[in-house]
C-alpha cells in the first residue's frame, strides 16, 4: 500500500469517526499486513449508533483490501446469505440487464464452500486476506444456528485466508453457547454528551458559524440526552429543527448571540417533538406542519399529539404490556405491590419476551439496567401520557385510576 495515502487515509478516518481511536487501531493491528493471516473471526458489538458497521466499511475501504459486507436484514434466507457473498466476490451486481439474478444458485453450505475457495483462489492476489463482514448478525443466528457456527469457522472450513466480522447490538453471551467457539471480540462504547455534542457539530451547515451550531446542538441535547442517545435519531432532530431555530435571526428579530430569544423561539417544537420521539408516521414536511399546527400563538405547545395520532398500531397484549410498563416506570416502587400481582406465566414467558423485544425495536421500550445484569433486566417506557391514554381507551383500560398521582 502506498505509504502517502495510507497516512492521508487513516488521518481522515480519524477526523470523520472522532473518539474510535482505540478501536481503529485495534483493528489494524489484528488485520496485519494484507499477505498476513489474520483472526478467524471478530465480534463487534454495542448499542445502535456507534459507529460500528461505519467504522469497519471505511477501515476496509481505506485498507484496499477485498471485503464483502452483507445485511443480515435483507439476507433473510440461507441462500439470499450465500449468493449475496459470491456475487460480491465475483464483482456481479443484480440489475434489470441481467434479471436481478446471480452468478450461481446456491442454497446448500456444502457447495457455498466449495464454491467460496474457488473464487478465493482466483480472485485473491498473493493470498491477501478477504474479509466477511455481517452486519445485524443476530438475524442470523436466530434464523440458522448451525450455519452461524459455520461461519465462524469459515477459515478452518475453507483453508482459505478469511476472516468473518460479525457486527450486532447483543453481547455475545446472548448467542447460544453451542458453537464450541468464541470469536475475538470488541466493544464499542456507547458516546457521552459531550462526544455526541462534538461529533453533531461536525455537520454545520453552510453559512453558519461554528459557535452558533453549537450553541443550537447543546440546547437539542440538553432537551433530548435523557430520553434519546441514538446518534443517527439526534443528527435527524437537528437536521429538522435548525431552519426554525434560525428563523429568528433571518427575521431580524433577533441575533445570533441571543441565545435566551432563540431558546424561546424553539422550546415548544422540541417539546412537541419530544413527545413523537422515534416515531416515524409521516415525512420531515409533515412533522414540521403538525408542529407548527401544535405551537400557539406566543410560543405555546397544544401537546395534545393523541389527535394526530390516535392510536399506536399494536396487538392488543402488546397494548396491556406497554401500559403495564408505563405504570412500572412512572410509579413509585412502592406501590408495586397495589397495583401488580404474581402469577404463573409458565409458558407464556416466552412470548411476553418476545413482545419486549419487538416494544424495545420500536423504542417504546428503553432498557434502563447495565448490560452486564442479565438476570435482572430494567426497562423504562418512552410513550407520552397523552398517548398512552390514547392505548389504555383502545383496550377499555382507565389508566387513570392506576397512576399514582391521580389517587
Amino acid at each position: 500500500m502506498d505509504t502517502e495515502f495510507d497516512v492521508l487515509g487513516f488521518a481522515e478516518l480519524h477526523s470523520n469517526l472522532p473518539y474510535r481511536n482505540r478501536q481503529i487501531d485495534t483493528l489494524v493491528a489484528l488485520f496485519g499486513e494484507p499477505t498476513q493471516k489474520t483472526v478467524s473471526s471478530i465480534f463487534i458489538y454495542g448499542h445502535t449508533a456507534t459507529g460500528k458497521t461505519v467504522l469497519v466499511t471505511a477501515l476496509l475501504a481505506t485498507l484496499q483490501v477485498p471485503h464483502v459486507v452483507i445485511n443480515c436484514v435483507e439476507c433473510y434466507t440461507s441462500s439470499l446469505l450465500f449468493e449475496a457473498i459470491l456475487d460480491n466476490l465475483s464483482d456481479h451486481k443484480p440489475s434489470a440487464a441481467n434479471g436481478y439474478s446471480s452468478v450461481w444458485h446456491c442454497d446448500n453450505l456444502n457447495d457455498f464452500l466449495r464454491l467460496f475457495r474457488s473464487l478465493l483462489e482466483e480472485k485473491a492476489k498473493q493470498g491477501e486476506t478477504v474479509y466477511v463482514v455481517l452486519d445485524k448478525a443476530e438475524r442470523l443466528q436466530e434464523r440458522d444456528a448451525l450455519l452461524f457456527a459455520a461461519l465462524l469457522r469459515l477459515q478452518e472450513l475453507t483453508g482459505c485466508n478469511v476472516c468473518v466480522i460479525l457486527i450486532s447490538e447483543l453481547v455475545w453471551e446472548k448467542f447460544s453457547g453451542a458453537h464450541g467457539y468464541e470469536p475475538l471480540q470488541m466493544h464499542f462504547p456507547d458516546y457521552s454528551r459531550g462526544q455526541l455534542l462534538d461529533i453533531l457539530c461536525l455537520e454545520c451547515p453552510s453559512g453558519h458559524s461554528k459557535e452558533f451550531y453549537r450553541n443550537y446542538v447543546s440546547l437539542l441535547l440538553s432537551m433530548f440526552h435523557l430520553a434519546c442517545r441514538d446518534l443517527n435519531e439526534l443528527q435527524y432532530l437537528a437536521q429538522l429543527h435548525f431552519a426554525e431555530y434560525c428563523r429568528p435571526v433571518t427575521s431580524g428579530e433577533a441575533n445570533v448571540d441571543d441565545i435566551r430569544k432563540l431558546w424561546k423561539n424553539i422550546e415548544p417544537h422540541l417539546k412537541v417533538a419530544l413527545s413523537t420521539l422515534y416515531l416515524r408516521e409521516s415525512s420531515s414536511c409533515q412533522v414540521e406542519e403538525t408542529a407548527h399546527h401544535l405551537v400557539k400563538p406566543g410560543g405555546a405547545t397544544s401537546l395534545n399529539i393523541s389527535q394526530t395520532r390516535a392510536n399506536i398500531e399494536q396487538p392488543f397484549y402488546s397494548k396491556f404490556l406497554l401500559i403495564g410498563a408505563y405504570l412500572a416506570s412512572y410509579n413509585p416502587a412502592k406501590s408495586d405491590r397495589r397495583f401488580f400481582s404474581r402469577g404463573r406465566v409458565g409458558k407464556r414467558k416466552k412470548a411476553i419476551k418476545t413482545k419486549v423485544t419487538s416494544l424495545v425495536s420500536l423504542r417504546l421500550l428503553s432498557r434502563t439496567g447495565a448490560d452486564d445484569q442479565l438476570d435482572n433486566v430494567k426497562y423504562r417506557c418512552l410513550v407520552s401520557f397523552d398517548d398512552i391514554c390514547s392505548i389504555g381507551r383502545s383496550v377499555r383500560f382507565d389508566i387513570i385510576r392506576y397512576l399514582y398521582d391521580y389517587i
